[in-house]
């Protein structure tokens, strides 16, 4: 059954086929089995540690926005309408965006803080103790007495690669009064950045309101179009989106007239990210230098340009950018002075391909730890790319996120 009745939430463990162990069980159970279901890397890490460089001297980070329980099966094709089919694997594992990102740079080194509601229920126990046990700081996660906990059902297609999502939200719904202010200034006390998901829409307005008056930069995920998220973007220091949100959001024609959009209607905003899974990512970041002459550049041409540098025999994630500030124009919206990057992504191979749960995520949270370390754009967008990609060769948005001692970071010099 699909569909969940929007009074009474049943339990996620009730509706499914044979009643599994009970949700910490099961954490328990695929914590311990994500060697198993990764392709190549729990034991090769564990051969080969390295001794990484010094940590960002800045790394706190705070989220607020998403986490859930996702219940994960994998299937040889996906069902037609009134289908019995049986999974060919199954997974109970933390998610939600914010849960996600935040997991991927407590992983990568960062001092990960989050702001999120559960309820006082076994999924609300295990959300918040896989959470600690990767090292986010999850005293600022507000347990409600009563209600359900966010949970998704991720059906993953072994066959087309994708996979789709069935949410159930949290209730009750996060509120401002949930945090209180000590909480709050607590949570912010030492950031280096702050990062939203666009959920809770309210209370993360009250946190972004917050960050602006102490000067701390601020990360919004785009996704999609959602309820408060147009208020929530006047603060951002940095976006980055998915591919379909540019548009969706600035009626432009294309990507790139719709990026230049966004940094004019964002004025606070440093660079915009578009993400577009298998084919990379493009950047605009904003310049200073708009009050010297700058030769103005048709972005769509300039893009185009950009991808003729591309080097289509590599594997490895690159990242080619504009040379110097120009002022990008795209007609019938305007000219904005910046730089322009491409970034590729990461080939994988069909048979390292499992499941691109979270991807996103990750990109978003190694982008974090990129902010902190001060990398260079260029090698910024090649570690995100290089990390969300191996999160997509294991199954869960979790199982294959890499630590900062794994072997397959070295050539980013953490």
């Amino acid at each position: 059954m699909l569909f969940s009745s929007p009074n009474a939430t049943p339990s996620p463990l009730s509706l499914l086929p044979s009643p599994p162990p009970s949700p910490r069980r099961s954490l328990s159970l695929t914590l311990l089995s994500k060697a198993a279901m990764s392709s190549s890397s729990t034991s090769e890490r564990a051969i080969a540690p390295q001794s990484p460089s010094p940590l960002p001297e800045s790394r706190v980070v705070l989220g607020c926005g998403a986490v859930s329980v996702d219940f994960l099966a994998t299937v040889s094709a996906f069902p037609r309408p009134d289908d019995k089919i049986r999974s060919t694997s199954f997974m109970v594992q933390g998610g939600g965006n914010a849960g996600n990102a935040l997991t991927c740079a407590a992983r990568l080194g960062l001092t990960s803080r989050l702001i999120s509601k559960v309820a006082n229920d076994n999924q609300g126990k295990s959300i918040i103790a896989e959470l600690a046990e990767d090292g986010v700081d999850t005293s600022y996660i507000v347990v409600a007495d009563e209600g359900n906990s966010p949970f998704t059902y991720i059906i993953v297609d072994n066959q087309t690669k994708t996979r789709t999502c069935i949410h159930t939200p949290a209730y009750p719904p996060m509120v401002p009064d949930d945090l209180s202010r000590s909480s709050l200034l607590s949570a912010l006390h030492g950031a280096r950045l702050v990062y939203f998901d666009g959920r809770w829409h309210e209370t993360a307005l009250v946190v972004a309101k917050e960050a602006s008056k102490m000067k701390i930069p601020i990360l919004i995920d785009a996704e999609r179009k959602r309820e408060g998220l147009d208020d929530l973007l006047n603060f951002a220091s940095y976006v980055v989106c998915s591919e379909k949100f540019p548009q969706a959001w600035t009626s432009a024609q294309s990507i790139p007239s719709a990026l230049v959009s966004m940094l004019l209607r964002l004025p606070n905003a440093k660079f915009v990210v578009v993400t577009l899974g298998e084919n990379g990512c493009i950047m605009l970041e904003r310049s200073l230098d708009e009050g010297f002459e700058l030769e103005d550049v048709n972005i769509e041409s300039l893009l185009e340009s950009l991808k003729q540098r591309v080097d289509v025999n590599s594997s490895a994630p690159t990242c080619i950018s504009s040379k110097t500030s120009m002022r990008l124009i795209a007609e019938g919206v305007g000219g904005v002075c910046g730089r322009l990057f491409l970034g590729t992504a990461e080939k994988v191979p069909p048979s390292e391909l499992v499941d691109t749960t979270g991807a996103g995520d990750a990109f978003i949270g190694a982008t974090l730890y990129g902010i902190c370390a001060e990398m260079p754009r260029e090698k910024m967008l090649s570690f995100a790319a290089h990390v969300a990609a191996a999160g997509c060769k294991a199954l869960g948005a979790r199982t294959g996120l890499p630590r900062r001692v794994d072997p397959i970071l070295a050539p980013f010099s953490l």
